[in-house]
Formats: C-alpha cells, structure tokens, sequence
C-alpha cells in the first residue's frame, strides 16, 4: 500500500448488513450468496449511484456508503427497501431482509477507507435497526427534517454500545400519501405496543363476489383469532376491533399503529367450482416486512372441515414464525436492557444451538429472566428444559438428577400459571423422566387442551404416550407435531423420538429410515448410532450392525455409557429391546 490523503469532513454515514446473516447461510449458504450478489447487482449498488453515494467497504453481508447530505442517504436507503419489500411482497424475493443504520458525524478518510464517530454510531444504529427498516440518529434526522416526503417515529434515546452517550434514534417509513389504502373512519390515535408479542388478525378478503364466502372467511378468521388467545406470552385483538377493518383496504403499518400490535395476519378468499383456495400472510407492523405467507387449495365437500382444518394449520404454524421474529428481534438488544421475556427469548435461541456452552448461555438467560420476574412462568420453565437438556445431552450425570430442580422449576412454572401449555408440557416431560407414565399422560393431556394447535405441546404428548406404550397414538401425534411445523428447531429431536418408538414396536425398517434421517441432522449424537446398529442386527444384517456401531463419533462415545442401566424413563421391556440388538449387533451370541 501506497502513502494516501488524510483529511477530516462533516458527511453522511450509511452503515447496511443482513438481518439473521448466519441463520440464512447456515440453512443455505449457496442460495443466500447467490442471492444478496443478486440484490446488489440490480437493486443496492445502482441505487447508491443514482444518490451519488461511495461504497467505501464491504463485508460478507454488510456495506459501509459515504453520501453528500442526509437526504441522498435516506432516499437511497427507503428506494433499496422499498425495491425488496415489493419482491417479498410478489413472492420473488429471497428470504434476505436490510437493516440500515444513518448518522452525520465527523470521519477521517484515510486513503479510500473512512474512521472515526460517525462510522461506529451509524454501526449501532444499524444493530437497533428492524429486519428490512432505516433509522436514522437524530444528527441525520435534523438534517433531513422537512426536506423529504418520508414520515418519521421518535424511537427515544438509546445507549448504545461503545458510544458513550446515549443517542435518539427515529425510524423513517414511507409518506402516508402514498399508502396503498386508507383506514376505515376519520384518523385514529396511535396506541402503545403492550410489554408482549401482539397481533391482529384482519378480516380476510372475499375474492369471490359470492356473498357466502363472507360466512366462511368470517368464521375462519374468528377461529384463527380464538386459537391464537390460546397462546399465553401473546397479546391478541380480539375480533370486534380488528373487524372495524372489514370492507376496506389496508395500509397493514398503519392499523399495527392504531391498534397497538407488533404484527399483523391478512389473507383472502376465492372459491372457484367445487375449489376455494386461502391465503395468508404475517407481517411486521413495524417494518411492513413479510414473515410468513402460505397458500392452501381446498375441496369445499366439508365446509365447516375446511374451516378448521386452516384455522388450526395457520395457527400451528404461526406460533413458531413469531417465536422467530421475537428471537431475531431481542438479539440485537444489550442483554442489560432485556426484560423478562426478551431475556426468556434469548434463552431460546441460545437453547436451540445444540452446543455445551451455548446451553450454558441459555441457562444464564433463562436465570436472568427469573431474577427480573420471579412470577414470569416462562423462565422457569425454560431454565428446566435447559438442565434437563445439559444432564442428558452434555454430561455424564445421572438422567435420574432430572427430578432434582429441572422438576421442581416445571411445578413452579405450572402452579404460578396453570393456563400455560406449555408449563404443563414440560412438567409432563419432567414427570415421565421419573418413569411416572400416567401421571406424565395426564399432564400433556392438559397441556393439548389448553393448546392444542402447538406443535411443541403436540410433540411432548407424543413424547410422553410412546415411552408410557402407547405406541400407535404417539406416533400420529409425532407427525402431526411435524406436519403443523415442518422447519422447527425441534425437528431432530421429534424424529429420534419417532423412530425409538418404531423400534420399540419391532418396525426396524421404519425406524431405520428415521435413525438416518436423525444422524444427518446430529452427526455428533451417538444413541441414534447404537439403534441404527440393533436395528440392522434384527433384520439379519450383522455385517452393517458391526459397522453401524463402530461408527459411533468418538467423542461422543461417553454419551453412551449411561445407557448400560436402563433409564428411569423406558420401560423394561423397551430396555431390553434395546440391550440385546446392541449385543447381536456386536456379535455376541447369547
């Protein structure tokens, strides 16, 4: 490198990179590379050079942009994010969502690289910002204030890391002018987001002309709005407001605005023949970026079936799509500033990484979400999932210490809240640990009435009928937990429980079917090896059994020294199963 100018100068700074980057290449590392180079070649780079911006740096998803003014920066940034959220919207976009963080601040160029204040705020900013939303600090909002069409939310000051004063930071979004739709009546007051995930669900629209359509999409709706009330960490609107939108075209911002919620479910009707088919989608309120959307063709033989049969799938599966919005979202807060549920939210994230030490970051979580609300059920019924996941996945300690405090947590949970399912689900799943089978039945039981559109409650129940010999009704509420929510973290986890239960039932070949399926999954999971092994052994295929067994990750072998004393959770017959597939697969001869 050669000697280059070093000069100081009052500009705009705009700092972009992808929400949930690593989430999007570890599910898809090709497709996303092959998308964000896609998204800058037409939409983010022209962009920038229509509003004379520089490209001073990039990184693996992120850019850092040099502009003249404020106002060039934030009309680049609302161009770019009005170009994705229009792909999104027509279906063909990627899953690739911008966060964009600006400022106005003193830099030092140095060569054709910049430093200095106005590059690390317009970096913080951009962490606070929501997937597919521009903020702004309040230096390039005084300068774009009045000189742009753009409306703009005072989003309060914000301490921010390694800044060290706090910093106000808006939101901008589009005019209001140019909102594809009104709200029905005169201008209504914006509300306040209550301290829980909320939603409504709006009318959905009747394509059809034919006037019955409106029973139908009606009732829908209103079942979809009473299975969702049965999610307890979830704020909904109930049906009286959210209807005062029927019959007119909505700007989704703008009634999450007025009616004080996070999110928004809108979909429509159209009945052809014999035929009708509905749509759905869920979007952030805030950022009006889509979430979810899912299209279902139907035979309308059964109209009052049908009914059902979408109201409990759409609520199936958006109970984990905001799960994921509200881990994505709590994941760009300071763990100082979280409350109880965002700490709670974290805890899962972390929970779901399947790592010792990332189990150990959602325990410390989870204990942060007690300490803040000792009455918040949630965290004490995570902080039990999280032991009971690091005594039988990631230590050699008794599966019987389970019933020490991860128990004791469930009961807590349940008895400061007995109308959380998933409070019961887990006490259930605590209770069959001790090999109390009926008494877990029973739980889970309760757990599906409560909720019974939950595919994690759903699965416990599976869970807990399959260990206790209720093979056959176990496995059809596996698959239903699966069916209702196709991508979930747990995914893995369900299919080791399915395919043990094919095995317990003397289905070797299903459950051989299922075990490779778990171990591309969790490679470094060592049990499902050992049931791959007994498995080919029953079925007379020695030579593989032998195989299968030596095949076990040799760090993981350890894991597989508890399993010489059944667990308290399998019954003796179940164990004994087990026991002698693995001595046959070995081949030692009785």
């Amino acid at each position: 490198m050669g000697e280059g100018r070093v000069e100081r100068r009052l500009a705009a700074i705009l700092a972009a990179d992808v929400a949930g980057y690593s989430r999007l290449m570890g599910a898809d590392e090709v497709g996303t590379l092959t998308a964000l180079k896609s998204h800058r070649r037409e939409i983010v780079d022209p962009a920038i050079a229509a509003h004379k911006g520089r490209i001073v740096k990039t990184t693996g998803d992120g850019l850092l942009v040099e502009f003249g003014s404020a106002v060039d920066a934030v009309t680049c940034a609302m161009a770019v994010q009005e170009k994705m959220a229009v792909q999104t919207a027509e279906g063909t976009g990627s899953h690739i969502q911008f966060r964009v963080g600006i400022t106005v601040g003193d830099i030092i160029i140095d060569s054709d690289d910049i430093f200095g204040d106005g590059v690390n705020i317009a970096a913080r900013v951009e962490n606070e910002c929501e997937p597919g939303g521009v903020y702004l600090s309040s230096s390039a909002f005084e300068q774009v204030r009045g000189k742009t069409n753009f409306a703009f939310d005072d989003l309060g000051e914000r301490s921010l890391k390694n800044i060290d004063r706090p910093v106000r930071i808006y939101a901008a979004r589009p005019p209001l002018s140019s909102a594809p739709a009104k709200s029905p009546g005169a201008a209504r007051k914006s509300l306040p987001l209550p301290d829980k995930p909320s939603i409504a669900v709006l009318p959905f629209t009747n394509m059809s002309g034919d006037p019955e359509q409106e029973y139908f999409a009606d009732g829908m709706v209103e079942d979809i709005i009473t299975a969702l009330s049965r999610i307890r960490w979830l704020f909904v609107i109930a049906r009286n407001s959210s209807f005062t939108y029927k019959g007119h075209a909505v700007d989704v911002k703008q009634a999450g605005r007025e009616l004080g919620v996070r999110y928004v479910l809108e979909g429509s009707v159209r009945k052809g023949g014999n035929r009708i088919r509905i749509t759905g989608q869920l979007i952030d309120a805030l950022t009006g970026v889509r979430l979810w959307a899912e299209r279902y063709d139907r035979d309308l033989s059964d109209i009052f079936a049908v009914q059902d049969e979408i109201a409990a799938s759409v609520t199936a599966v958006i109970e984990p799509a905001l799960a994921a919005a509200e881990q994505e979202r709590v994941l760009r807060k300071p763990p100082e500033r979280l409350d109880a549920w965002e700490a709670y939210q974290r805890g899962l994230w972390h929970f779901h990484k399947y790592r010792p030490e990332e189990n150990k970051t959602a325990l410390a979580f989870f204990s942060q979400a007690i300490a803040l609300d000792p009455n918040f059920a949630p965290g004490h019924y995570g902080y039990a999932l999280s032991l009971q996941w690091g005594i039988w996945h990631f230590s050699n300690r008794p599966f019987l210490e389970v019933q020490g405090t991860a128990r004791e947590e469930a009961q807590i949970a349940v008895s400061l809240d007995d109308k959380d399912a998933m409070a019961h689900a887990v006490l259930a799943h605590m209770v069959m640990w001790g090999g109390e089978w009926e008494a877990a039945i029973a739980e889970a039981r309760t757990a599906v009435a409560l909720n019974p559109n939950s595919a994690f409650v759903i699965s416990m129940l599976g869970c807990v009928l399959g260990f206790g010999g209720y093979r056959e009704e176990a496995l059809e509420r596996l698959q239903q937990a699966m069916r209702a929510s196709p991508h979930d973290p747990l995914i893995w986890l369900w299919s080791i429980w399915r395919a043990v239960l094919q095995f317990f039932s003397r289905d070797f070949v299903a459950a051989l079917q299922t075990l490779r399926q778990v171990v591309r999954l969790r490679p470094s999971y060592a049990p499902p090896y050992e049931y791959i092994a007994a498995s080919l052994a029953y079925l007379g295929r020695s030579d593989e059994a032998r195989e299968a067994l030596e095949r076990v990750p040799p760090q993981s072998a350890e894991q597989l020294q508890r399993w010489q004393q059944r667990p308290p959770w399998m019954r003796p017959e179940d164990y004994a199963l087990r026991v002698e597939g693995v001595r046959l697969a070995a081949g030692e001869r009785g």
